[in-house]
């Protein structure tokens, strides 16, 4: 039992201390919500990482995964997050787009009782899978899948956020947002991308773009 915990806690670069370091250099950067920070500094990164890369894993910035994936930014995650969240309760229901190895499904668990993701490579979803086991986050429900297409079955969502760039806003996932519901995603190919916001109004829908990121690209089909 001391020996899991010990994984999860870390040692040395993966200690409590190192997360508490980020936790300030998120804050440094004008992430401002406590309970994004809070949920961040309670996701222990270096689990999610490769392990030649544990001792980077409280690093800000993305770190290369299997099949040419990346676990995003640290601060990314805080930016969209609080994005999303800005002016609410909560997250609600909240859908995934692209799970990679479960490391934001994890930090949005702990906003949300209720998450869905999907990720459309096989192996990058069964690293997901035995992760969040170890964090035993039971309510994080993952699905094999092509992520333009979201996940119709559990709609609508209160909440999408999608981390892989589309060269527009998928019909589809603005289909499956509820009422008053939210959708961050970043728009845009190569080095010309944007996180663009859009919320489901009565008027219908009302779009706001924000800053430029990097992302890999929202591929159909699944793997």
């Amino acid at each position: 039992m001391a020996e899991g915990m010990n994984s999860l806690q870390g040692i040395g670069m993966t200690s409590q201390r190192t997360r508490g370091r980020m936790i300030e250099r998120l804050r440094e950067q004008g992430i401002r919500d406590e309970r994004v920070l809070a949920a961040i500094a309670a996701v222990p990164r270096h689990i999610f990482v490769e392990p030649a890369l544990s001792h980077r894993a409280y690093e800000d910035t993305a770190l290369p995964l299997i099949l040419g994936q990346t676990i995003s930014q640290p601060y990314v995650v805080a930016r969209m997050i609080e994005l999303l969240l800005a002016g609410r309760g909560g997250l609600g229901k909240t859908l995934e787009v692209g799970a990679g190895c479960g490391y934001q499904a994890a930090v949005l668990a702990m906003l949300s009782k209720d998450v869905y993701a999907v990720e459309r490579i096989a192996p990058l979803l069964s690293r997901a899978r035995e992760n969040l086991r170890q964090l035993r986050l039971s309510q994080v429900r993952l699905k094999h899948a092509d992520g333009n297409q979201g996940l119709v079955e559990a709609s609508p969502y209160d909440t999408i956020i999608v981390a892989a760039a589309a060269a527009r806003v998928p019909q589809t996932l603005l289909d499956q947002l509820a009422p008053g519901g939210r959708l961050i995603l970043p728009v845009g190919g190569g080095q010309e991308q944007v996180l663009s916001l859009i919320e489901r109004t009565p008027e219908g829908f009302k779009e706001t773009r924000f800053d430029a990121v990097r992302f890999v690209p929202l591929l159909p089909g699944v793997e």
